[in-house]
């Protein structure tokens, strides 16, 4: 933060004489713009002297309303002189923005980490540094900073518990692990995130191991699936419910995409071997996904393997 500038007195009568100064340089237009600037600034100034302004006569002094003409504005601070016209085009611009060129906001990164800063020196309450008389007070918005930095989608974290033994009868102190640290080596949030991976986003369990291995975090592909499994299974009960919610859905959307299933296609070609006309039914491996709307919401309720004619249920 760059230093207040130290205060300058500067009488409206000495603007005045330095404005005629640069009139010739600056031309008539510009003359008549630094003037209602410079006049404008004067009497902002008196009433804040004077203690006559509020905040709310600030704003509606200087800023222009939609109801109110700027020449109405300057008139009524005592300024000579009508407003530049703003060219249409400018202001169509400004009306239409173009989409596409925004950026999101401090608001929008619902999952970020928020971290509180209070002010190194200044309190609530405390006299304000700059004016040495009125007291300072929090704003409602805070200055918002956003910073981003890559990780691992799974993170580890390895706690070196400090070992001491006895010299003399050989017994071993091991200390304690920190508070929250649990007995379990994958929590909750590893199966989620393995999960959302693979059927969220289409991760394959061989590269999202590969991904992981890059980053310093082995995680085998056979233990991702082992991890997904058991937390599967403790929430079935929920995945019956949904079901149940689905059935009673308005509108069900289904779709069918190929994906190779290595199991079922080898049962696919024993049978092919045993069957005469096998290879007229049975004419590729596909993937049945429904999606059921229910008062406003979407829930993927099953998903089946379907090779030829004959369907498969899966569950995950």
């Amino acid at each position: 933060m760059q230093p207040a500038a130290p205060p300058l007195d500067v009488t409206p009568e000495e603007l005045e004489a330095l404005l005629e100064g640069v009139r010739e340089a600056l031309g008539e237009a510009g003359y008549q713009k630094l003037k209602a600037a410079i006049r404008t600034l004067s009497y902002v100034t008196q009433l804040l002297e004077n203690r006559e302004a509020t905040l709310q006569t600030l704003r509606r002094l200087l800023c222009q309303a939609r109801t109110e003409k700027t020449e109405a504005v300057l008139q009524q601070a005592g300024i000579e002189g009508s407003p530049t016209k703003r060219r249409p085009a400018a202001a169509a611009a400004a009306k239409h923005p173009a989409a596409g060129h925004g950026r999101n906001g401090a608001e929008a990164y619902r999952g970020a980490r928020r971290v509180e800063v209070q002010h190194a020196s200044l309190h609530h309450g405390d006299r304000c540094p700059e004016c040495q008389r009125g007291k300072v007070y929090p704003l409602h918005d805070p200055g918002l900073l956003v910073r981003m930095k890559g990780q691992a989608p799974i993170e580890a974290t390895v706690y070196a518990l400090e070992k001491l033994r006895c010299n003399l009868c050989g017994e071993t102190f091991t200390a304690v692990a920190p508070e929250g640290v649990g007995e379990e080596k994958y929590d909750a949030t590893t199966a989620s995130m393995i999960a959302l991976l693979r059927y969220g986003s289409g991760f394959p369990w061989n590269r999202l191991e590969r991904l992981e291995e890059s980053l310093g975090i082995p995680l085998p592909a056979a233990t991702q699936c082992e991890i997904v499994a058991e937390a599967a299974a403790a929430i079935q009960p929920a995945m019956v419910e949904l079901i149940g919610h689905a059935a009673q859905g308005e509108v069900l959307h289904n779709d069918d995409t190929s994906m190779p299933v290595l199991a079922l296609r080898r049962d696919a070609r024993h049978e092919d071997v045993h069957t005469e006309d096998a290879a007229a039914e049975r004419t590729g491996v596909f993937t049945s996904g429904i999606v059921s709307t229910a008062h406003g919401q979407y829930i993927v309720s099953f998903r089946q393997v379907c090779v030829g004619g004959v369907r498969y249920p899966i569950s995950f």
